[in-house]
């Protein structure tokens, strides 16, 4: 059979199996998207399946776009009708036919991560919460893990304990009460109220039930329990479910992903076919080598190694600098001596633990005169010129959207004040209506006397767009708004670089409208804000540019480069010490697997790299490598390089910082040396950190009780929820303002109560 050409036996078994439930274990670089593609176009052309019966998930837009094109490719005819999407695109899709169903308008707005952060910082001002003891990024951040956990505002206050709880769990209650009443929804809501809709009526779960029979999870590791409701309920009439993931690249716990969904799958469905693809096409074999040897060590894994019929080729480089601008500048070296022999830029990559950890090496590559392009930086839809458009576009469609009508409300400046809206504001609040309406009914609101002139003119204006929303296109109502409200002109006066620059955002607004309306074939307002809203920082990758990549380890997964080089590589940093300390030691292995990820990126050589010392809030401290490199057999190491060499050459730390444009970049390096560029005294190095130097001694007894406020030098304050005796120490659980629940051994964390 021509379509099974090409594939091994593992990926052909997993192609022909089509019935039940299918759990497939794909490695990294094997193959799983190929298994996928061929699998739905095997369910087309030789089984007579209905394209319009198969739907097929995955987590970003660039990744749906590629298996769209793959399908079309090797199914031919008929392809368009199978369902590709992402998750959130399936959710919002389903959502705007029948969120009325659940009390919502089909024209509900989607919160990006601003836009919820935005009103969550107006919910604590209203319940008067210290917003530093209380960031609205973290409170965002226990909202979104309660909604990854199907938890609702109500349970969460039921099971709050200390008055932290409470106000995290009052937040929680009037955050979605703002999205109910403003018709809005953030990106959780998408999948939690699908989930609703398919629980609260039935015949619409079912419709969708007997339209998608086939259903293919790839990424399946990196699912939440909403997700995992979400594909269950789909599946659970005719069973045929098809997940792929890997549970070594299982990296998002943060975002609420459980890996037990992976490795549970067979406890779900005890009839699941289980299928292991081992065989890597991606990297040669000391890479792999190297990285089935770290994760060898996780105890939290299904057992599978990676193999390749590829040479061994060259050795895992290890490269050990003084400190992090050593680091930084070899680096660039190295890659200028790459881009020399001919390898295109942009087929290296520097890969990161912390965005934090990029600024060195821009540096450096600016200084060199290395193109390059930051991955995951400043989102182009979060820039304010595009925000600002955006809302008129919301208002448009959503008048209820109360944060886009505050935000469009003096843009451009109308003279409506800030007292006058607080009015209005107050006047809604108690009549219970909308901003918008408020607006509109601004003569009859005490106060606001003359103002109410200016706020007919901007409803007026709003009714205006909306009859014109009916009659243009998306990007001719965009231009539309730019000229009436002169806000193109506006910049255009203003004649500054910068003001250029966000003239040229917004035409590329304009061109992604375009493009969005040519590329479909019934665009619509609500359509188009709705794409733009489920827009992931990876795919606005451009890879037709020829520039050195820099990304985090997060942001690189499921892509390759020939040439990859993963830096920071020391305990402290890579793994940090939040998972160093985790007794359970959970987080660890989940830095394990994210170090496994960063090193299976690599196709052809793989640099790792560390600094002995390195900046910490204005002081140096002292490093020992990651755990991780020292998990690597000393075979698969080269430490013996010309870079390597380059560790002698300079005479202090400070010859490689001395000629670095602190004027141009505002170096934190250049504020703790004296001018001259050397030292005036040594600098005081804290002992290399080594879990075996640590010898426990118990306390006889403990000054804090379980209820206690207590004090951590690096997590700060928080609750003491628990207390065991585990034999060789206290085990004591604190639940912390900032970094959330710690298990910590009481001897070690030197927890100091807060009277």
């Amino acid at each position: 059979m021509e379509l099974l050409n090409n594939l091994n036996d593992k990926q052909k078994e997993a192609v022909l199996c089509t019935n039940g439930p299918l759990l497939i274990l794909a490695g990294a670089g094997s193959g799983k998207t190929r298994v996928l593609t061929h699998r739905i176009a095997y369910l087309m052309k030789e089984k007579g399946v209905d394209p319009y019966h198969i739907m097929a998930i995955t987590f970003t837009n660039k990744a749906a776009d590629e298996m769209r094109d793959r399908i079309n490719a090797i199914a031919g005819f008929g392809a368009e009708a199978v369902w590709v999407s992402t998750f959130h695109s399936a959710c919002a899709r389903i959502l705007r036919r029948f969120a009325d169903q659940i009390g919502y308008g089909t024209n509900f707005s989607i919160y990006d991560t601003d836009d919820s952060r935005q009103t969550v910082k107006n919910v604590l001002a209203r319940i008067e919460a210290d917003q530093k003891r209380f960031p609205p990024k973290k409170v965002l951040s226990v909202i979104s893990s309660a909604k990854n956990r199907m938890q609702t505002a109500s349970s969460f206050m039921e099971e709050a304990v200390t008055r932290d709880d409470e106000i995290y769990a009052e937040a929680f209650k009037l955050y979605e009460q703002e999205l109910f009443s403003n018709n809005a929804m953030d990106f959780d809501d998408l999948l939690l109220k699908t989930v609703e809709l398919f629980k609260k009526c039935p015949a619409v779960l079912e419709s969708y039930q007997e339209r998608l029979r086939y259903i293919c999870v790839d990424e399946y590791q990196d699912t939440n329990i909403v997700q995992f409701e979400f594909v269950r309920m789909l599946a659970e009439k005719y069973r045929n479910l098809c997940v792929v993931g890997d549970d070594d690249q299982s990296i998002y716990k943060f975002r609420g992903a459980d890996i037990r969904n992976i490795l549970e799958f067979e406890k779900y469905f005890p009839d699941a076919h289980v299928i292991k693809l081992e065989q890597n096409y991606r990297s040669y074999g000391n890479i792999l080598k190297g990285a089935n040897a770290v994760i060898a060590n996780n105890v939290g894994r299904k057992d599978k190694t990676l193999w390749t019929a590829k040479e061994d080729g060259e050795r895992i480089r290890l490269r050990k600098y003084r400190n992090g601008p050593e680091e930084a500048a070899e680096v660039v070296r190295d890659i200028r001596k790459r881009t020399d022999a001919g390898i295109q830029r942009k087929d290296i990559a520097i890969l990161y633990r912390t965005n934090a950890q990029s600024r060195l090496f821009e540096e450096r590559l600016v200084l060199s005169n290395i193109p390059y392009q930051i991955i995951g930086g400043v989102n182009f839809y979060a820039r304010k010129e595009i925000k600002d458009v955006m809302a008129y576009l919301k208002t448009i469609a959503n008048a209820k959207d109360d944060l886009a009508v505050k935000r469009i409300i003096n843009i451009p400046r109308r003279g409506i004040g800030a007292a006058t809206i607080s009015r209005i504001d107050a006047y809604t609040r108690v009549n219970g209506l909308t901003f918008y309406e408020g607006l509109t009914k601004a003569s009859e609101i005490q106060g606001v006397g003359r103002a109410s002139t200016k706020i007919g003119e901007f409803t007026a204006f709003i009714r205006k767009l909306r009859t014109a929303a009916a009659e243009q296109s998306v990007p001719e109502l965009i231009e539309t708004i730019l000229k009436d409200t002169g806000y193109r002109q506006e910049l255009i006066d203003e004649d500054t670089d910068e003001s250029r620059e966000r003239l040229e955002n917004i035409d590329e607004l304009v061109s992604k409208a375009k493009y969005y309306t040519e590329a479909n074939t019934a665009p619509t307002l609500n359509g188009f804000l709705e794409e733009v809203a489920l827009v992931a920082d990876i795919d606005s990758m451009d890879s037709s540019q020829d520039r050195v990549l820099l990304m985090t380890i997060h942001s690189a997964k499921g892509l390759e480069f020939g040439h990859v080089y993963l830096v920071g590589m020391e305990d402290g940093l890579f793994p940090g010490f939040h998972s160093i300390f985790d007794i359970n030691e959970e987080e660890l292995e989940e830095e394990r697997r994210l170090c496994y990820v960063g090193m299976t990126r690599a196709m052809k050589t793989l640099t790792l790299t560390m600094a002995r010392e390195r900046m910490t809030r204005g002081e140096y401290d002292v490093h020992r490598p990651s755990r991780f490199v020292e998990e690597i057999p000393a075979y698969l190491l080269d430490e013996d390089g010309e870079s390597r060499g380059m560790f002698y050459k300079k005479e202090s730390r400070n010859d490689y910082e001395s000629d670095l444009p602190f004027g141009s970049f505002g170096s934190s390096s250049a504020k703790s040396r004296p001018a001259g560029g050397a030292a005036s005294k040594p600098v005081k190095k804290p002992a290399v950190f080594n879990p075996s130097q640590f010898r426990i001694q118990k306390a006889s007894s403990l000054d804090y009780e379980e209820g206690s406020r207590v004090r951590h030098r690096k997590f700060g304050e928080g609750t003491v929820t628990k207390i065991e005796d585990g034999g060789k120490d206290y085990e004591v659980t604190v639940q912390f303002d900032g970094p959330g629940v710690k298990k910590l051994f009481a001897s070690f964390a030197k927890l100091e109560k807060i009277e």
